[in-house]
């Protein structure tokens, strides 16, 4: 038995897929149900998993499947009268792109502030994989050496943490922001160039706060 928000839920998920082929975003979900934030979506869509109605496309961020559909009300009324001739046909997900916050510009040489902004960037969802992530584009040349240029977006994974060696967006005193590969050196936080024209960086531990680790890349032409 589903609660109302729930059969809500995978009735427009459901009716968005038959419509476009593509399951809708979070924020629309959010918006249908006039929901306060995204984690309500995320406790509604668990409850569905677990009941076996949903199910999340693994490597293909936000895509969804409806594996069966609960009766409508409509579905109810019209049973007693009509007899089903054939099962329907679940439309297939078909979610190839996908759109995630944009947020500014982030220098791959010296730091600078962390701009945040409104906009959305388009991206393949084959290029992330599970988690929520965002993009930043990238204004330098110190990260040329692992193939990270000027004008690149960087697709980033929302995380608080990294290993040695991990490519991350790390936040400086709070107020500036870098794309480096990250070291630990005792008390120390070494963030690494990919360009032999810059040296290393080394700050503080608690100056440094990790805000997500490099997912992929998008470059135009």
């Amino acid at each position: 038995m589903l609660t109302r928000k729930q059969h809500e839920l995978i009735c427009f998920i459901a009716d968005r897929l038959a419509e476009t082929g593509v399951s809708p975003s979070f924020e629309e979900m959010k918006e249908a149900l006039d929901l306060k934030s995204k984690s309500g979506v995320h406790r509604l869509i668990s409850a569905l998993e677990e009941r076996g109605f949903l199910r999340r496309l693994p490597n293909r961020a936000r895509a969804l499947e409806v594996i069966k559909m609960p009766e409508r009300p409509e579905a109810k009324k019209a049973a007693k009268t009509v007899q089903p001739t054939a099962p329907s046909r679940l439309p297939q997900p078909a979610n190839d792109v996908i759109e995630i916050p944009l947020h500014g510009r982030i220098a791959a040489g010296v730091p600078i502030e962390a701009l945040e902004g409104a906009t959305m960037l388009p991206v393949p969802a084959a290029l992330l994989g599970a988690g929520e992530h965002y993009a930043l584009e990238v204004a330098g040349d110190s990260m040329v050496e692992k193939g990270i240029l000027d004008g690149d977006y960087a697709l980033i994974r929302r995380t608080d943490v990294a290993r040695d060696g991990d490519i991350i967006v790390a936040l400086i005193d709070d107020n500036e922001a870098t794309l480096k590969t990250f070291y630990r050196e005792g008390a120390m936080v070494r963030l690494d160039p990919a360009n032999r024209a810059y040296d290393p960086q080394r700050y503080a531990a608690d100056q440094v706060r990790v805000q997500g680790k490099l997912a992929g890349l998008l470059r135009r032409y």
